[in-house]
């Protein structure tokens, strides 16, 4: 599971029937501190998520098809969490 900020998403009038219902976002991985952790990547959105939201992201292909409900769709990483805070214990 990846924790992502949103930066943006895509549109697209023609796509495979699969993602039609579903929006499809720009994730920036991000530490638990908000700092940058990765190369941004894409996600079905199933939560409703929008820019400058903090998400919980499956980049998994089984997991991902089984949110969605389909266990053929040609789907890797999908958006299943909005994050309203993290919390770390302090380490010294």
């Amino acid at each position: 599971m990846i924790l992502g900020r949103v930066i943006g998403n895509v549109v697209s009038t023609v796509k495979h029937d699969i993602f039609k219902g579903y929006k499809i976002l720009v994730v920036r991985p991000v530490e638990p501190d908000g700092g940058p952790a990765g190369k941004a990547l894409l996600a079905i959105d199933t939560v409703q998520a929008g820019p400058g939201d903090t998400v919980l992201v499956i980049d998994e292909g089984n997991s991902a098809r089984a949110i969605i409900g389909n266990s053929s769709a040609p789907v890797r990483c999908v958006v299943c969490g909005v994050v309203d805070r993290v919390y770390m214990e302090e380490q010294t």
